[in-house]
């Protein structure tokens, strides 16, 4: 039975050669769309990955606890006094890996001469660091010390308020049940954010020296939870609101829906170019079943009229078929390998107006690559299931062909 099988498929693949030309054409074809599917696929997920990355696991982190009722009025007045117990007992939940606690409040940032409203972060400097990498982003200056006084800007605040580390900088607003909130502190540091519009309106403080600003000692507004598996954030959430009373625990779905739906919205139109992109691919492996078909009539009317069975003859057409889809799928994939792995190395930055535009809808302007294995793989299973499903036709053509009229023809 194996050296039947042996024999049919070394037919296929002789046949497939009997006409190069009309065979290198079709490979080609997927060939090119196999490496155009990998790479538009690749940076798609590389750009939305990224930008996930970037509000999810470097600010807003997977999950947040709050109070209540802070969700819908972020004032401090919702804020929640913040006990080590509640510490211990999100650590030790399974999936958690860290935790900080922040204490979040808009003030006006200023200078000598110009004001601009920012987003003051007051924050534990080694937690926060360990869970959103602040250190790393350093530009200028230097991180916060124990029992530091002073603050980190962003650059692109500092920027605007025309402001460089050792200036000082001057916070106005409103504290903890009314009280005034004013304070001078001299700048440490300027952080860069990938995103442009955090790197607009952010500065921090240390926890302690943020709570004495507004007066709010000992509590904070979020406490921001790390976790090893971003997917599982949704599941996690709900088992520690089961298991934490007085609090709402929401994942980054809820904390940022914006996101969430701009990044469902993506892939879907990423989904309906490929399944264009696979359709121009279905009609040329269709085009040439169609060529091959009509080429060999004659072949296969004198094949069934000397005795060989029409389902096995269907068999070896369908081998065909599958041969140079799939030869071209894989060839197509192994020469996006090292495009791939080279623009992930190296991303491509954009420059001059268009770099401009990117960061006026608050996007990074640099455009990321996956390496994902399902982003190459996925490629050649979809193309063998096109293959397999265009096969139906000539197994069709071939269950029904009259020999007679076939040598006629």
């Amino acid at each position: 039975m194996s050296s039947f099988r042996q024999i049919y498929l070394t037919l296929a693949w002789r046949n497939i050669w009997r006409n190069k030309k009309r065979t290198l054409i079709t490979m080609g074809s997927v060939v090119f769309a196999v490496v155009l599917a990998v790479l538009l696929n690749s940076v798609k997920e590389g750009i939305l990955v990224k930008m996930q990355e970037n509000s999810v696991n470097y600010f807003s982190g997977a999950i947040q606890i709050q109070n209540p009722e802070y969700w819908d009025e972020k004032t401090l007045e919702n804020s929640f006094e913040f006990h080590d117990s509640l510490g211990q007992q999100v650590i030790s939940h399974t999936g958690v890996s860290k935790f900080t606690t922040r204490l979040e409040s808009f003030i006006l940032a200023a200078s000598d001469s110009l004001t601009k409203g920012a987003l003051i972060l007051g924050i534990d400097p080694q937690k926060e660091s360990k869970l959103t990498k602040l250190e790393d982003k350093l530009v200028a200056g230097t991180y916060f010390g124990k029992d530091d006084k002073s603050v980190i800007l962003s650059s692109g605040l500092a920027e605007y308020l025309t402001l460089e580390v050792s200036d000082t900088l001057v916070i106005l607003g409103q504290g903890y049940h009314g009280v005034s909130a004013a304070g001078k502190y001299p700048i440490c540091g300027l952080v860069k954010h990938a995103s442009p519009e955090l790197n607009k309106q952010v500065l921090y403080l240390p926890l302690k020296e943020t709570q004495h600003l507004f007066g709010a000692y000992d509590r904070c507004t979020s406490m921001v939870l790390g976790i090893d598996n971003i997917n599982k954030a949704e599941q996690i959430a709900k088992e520690l609101q089961s298991n934490i009373q007085g609090v709402a625990v929401m994942d980054w779905k809820t904390l940022l829906p914006e996101l969430n739906q701009m990044l469902e919205s993506e892939r879907a139109e990423s989904a309906i170019f490929l399944v264009i992109l696979y359709m121009l691919i279905s009609f040329g492996i269709f085009g040439t079943i169609l060529m091959m078909l009509m080429e060999r009539q004659y072949e296969f009317g004198v094949l069934v009229a000397t005795g060989m069975r029409r389902l096995k003859l269907s068999g070896i057409v369908v081998m065909e078929n599958i041969f140079i889809s799939v030869l071209g799928a894989i060839i197509g994939t192994l020469l996006s390998i090292p495009a791939v792995l080279y623009f992930h190395k190296f991303p491509v930055k954009l420059g001059g107006d268009l770099r401009d535009a990117y960061e006026n809808f608050g996007f990074e302007p640099i455009f990321y690559f996956s390496i994902e294995p399902h982003i190459f793989y996925s490629q050649t299973v979809v193309v063998f299931f096109i293959a397999l499903a265009l096969s139906f036709y000539p197994i069709i053509k071939l269950l029904n062909l009259d020999p007679i009229k076939a040598m006629r023809n």
